[in-house]
């Protein structure tokens, strides 16, 4: 089990502007939720100018409160993302998300995911309660209070829940995953089962996870800088340079040799 959150900027596009814009950071959970919960992440922002941020969703449930300064806190659960999801951030305000692992919201919600896949929802209309504030306070007190909601929620044990966390965390490390029949052989299950596990408990197919995996694996490839593109393309499974570029720009808006050439001037290179 990790003791610190991951580092990696996966489906953040332009890490470095947002970091440069606002106060982000990622802090794991009390350890009795780490086998649901990936990271809690905080965003403070004082802007002068609104900032818009994008990203890549991950195969994970959010369940984000926000505040805007004089205005009350917010809380909504956010499926798994299909398309490229836009924010705009303006004036004063605090942000705190709880980023489940894929799977990890299963026990709590206790329903099949796929419910909510695309879809954003006030928490008052899932049936989980919520007191208080959670974006108030320093960080510390923050994540205690995020402790403790899910405490409350009490998750119920559900091995296919845990089940499908392992698989999806295994196509994450594991880059040679690239056909789900595959990897149903490896696991000696039928693609037909696997299907239907990640589909109530991760909210989407196992052919949409490695694709997007290995996207967002692409997306942190073009911000390290120029790239033999065809190379890529064959490491991360796509039938080939056209295959990658395609998707790329289908889900980013840009092509990869474009978001290479945006972040080297927002870098100022």
């Amino acid at each position: 089990m990790r003791h610190e959150p991951r580092q990696d900027s996966r489906g953040i596009l332009d890490p470095g502007r947002l970091l440069r814009t606002v106060r982000f950071r990622r802090r794991l959970p009390a350890p009795a939720l780490r086998p649901y919960v990936e990271h809690y992440w905080l965003v403070d922002w004082a802007l002068t100018e609104p900032h818009r941020q994008r990203v890549v969703p991950h195969p994970a449930v959010n369940v984000v409160f926000q505040a805007q300064a004089g205005g009350p806190e917010t809380g909504e659960v956010a499926g798994v993302g299909l398309e490229l999801f836009t924010v705009t951030l303006h004036g004063t305000g605090r942000a705190s998300g709880i980023q489940f692992r894929p799977g990890g919201f299963r026990p709590f919600w206790r329903r099949p995911v796929r419910e909510l896949t695309g879809r954003r929802r006030p928490l008052t209309q899932v049936g989980l309660p919520v007191e208080g504030e959670h974006c108030a306070g320093p960080d510390d007190e923050r994540c205690r209070r995020l402790d403790a909601l899910l405490t409350a929620w009490a998750p119920a044990p559900d091995p296919l829940a845990a089940e499908a966390t392992a698989l999806v965390e295994e196509i994450r490390a594991d880059r040679r995953i690239l056909r789900v029949d595959d990897f149903a052989r490896r696991y000696g299950v039928s693609t037909r089962r696997l299907q239907r596990l990640f589909l109530d408990h991760v909210g989407v197919g196992p052919k949409w996870v490695i694709r997007r995996y290995r996207l967002q694996e692409a997306i942190e490839q073009a911000a390290a800088g120029p790239l033999d593109w065809a190379r890529v393309a064959a490491d991360l499974g796509y039938a080939d340079q056209a295959h990658l570029v395609r998707e790329f720009s289908a889900v980013t808006g840009v092509s990869p040799a474009a978001y290479a050439r945006s972040l080297a001037a927002s870098r100022g290179g």
